[in-house]
């Protein structure tokens, strides 16, 4: 299978990012994408609402249903989805990539900082991949993708941001053990992580401003891995924690030169990459 035509998507944080350009590349085979996001009205600092969303994905040539959710809201969440499987007669694939970042040690970390990072990453990929198995088992290709990176548990990762690591990493968990859990079902679930910084409002607004946006590379090479990933067969290609690049090399590919914002400039690494992945390419600068 190489085309996610007729598929219905089910997508959190689905209004801009990632999480817009993997509807987007889905759409362009002809899917069905829910968008499962809190922006229904425009924000000054980020690009994008759920309408706006549904706009670009029917204009891509796919159907949108876009939904005001709050994934920390169970009876919200639910409801979403049951308005997805209804409005497409069910649903195949589950994408979990809503998250909440704050790169602050354990002193400067405030709880309610750490609780939003909890309830969005950690137990929201829970409870949406929770709602989304009834449906997803009654799929003739069902798919789980996280957005979250692989479980090296080396203590450079935790140091600088403990409360941020055990969010995004509990993501990682659901992935190792849903894997597991739903291979009877024939379910797939698998994470998905980006070698290098992506430019997205978290990374702009959060990260590193306007010199990180021109060190990362385009959302686009994660909407073209998550793609592949989610034309594998189920039952095979499951409990894999996937980096971007590596993954699409595997694949075939060989141009990464596209996904790149500014070819003058290095490509920043992201975080949580082991040290023993190699990249198919180099990250280095296209021209002086």
């Amino acid at each position: 299978m190489d085309t996610l035509k007729g598929k219905t998507l089910f997508i959190t944080g689905a209004s801009r990012g990632i999480g817009l350009a993997i509807a987007l590349r889905a759409a362009r085979d002809g899917a069905n994408v829910a968008i499962a996001a809190k922006t229904a009205e425009p924000h000054p600092k980020l690009e994008g609402t759920i309408y706006t969303a549904a706009a670009e994905i029917e204009a891509a040539g796919g159907k949108a249903l876009p939904l005001v959710c709050d994934i920390r809201n169970e009876e919200q969440l639910a409801d979403a989805v049951a308005k997805t499987a209804a409005a497409f007669g069910g649903i195949d694939i589950c994408v979990n990539n809503a998250s909440a970042i704050s790169l602050t040690g354990t002193l400067a970390t405030d709880m309610k900082r750490y609780d939003l990072m909890h309830q969005i990453n950690t137990r929201g990929t829970f409870l949406t991949s929770k709602l989304c198995i009834p449906y997803l088992a009654k799929a003739e290709n069902p798919h789980i993708l996280m957005l979250s990176p692989p479980l090296d548990m080396k203590p450079k990762w935790f140091g600088p941001h403990v409360a941020y690591t055990m969010a995004k990493f509990g993501m990682s968990m659901c992935v190792l053990g849903m894997a597991e859990e739903l291979k009877p079902q024939g379910i797939a679930v698998n994470a998905l992580w980006p070698r290098t910084t992506i430019a997205t409002a978290a990374v702009n607004n959060l990260l590193g401003g306007d010199m990180l946006m021109r060190m990362s590379r385009k959302p686009d090479i994660l909407a073209d891995a998550a793609h592949l990933i989610f034309t594998q067969p189920s039952r095979e290609f499951t409990g894999r924690f996937l980096i971007d690049d590596t993954l699409l090399s595997e694949f075939g590919v060989t141009d990464f030169d596209r996904y790149r914002v500014d070819p003058s400039k290095d490509l920043a690494p992201d975080f949580f990459v082991p040290e023993d992945s190699v990249p198919p390419v180099s990250l280095k600068a296209l021209t002086a």
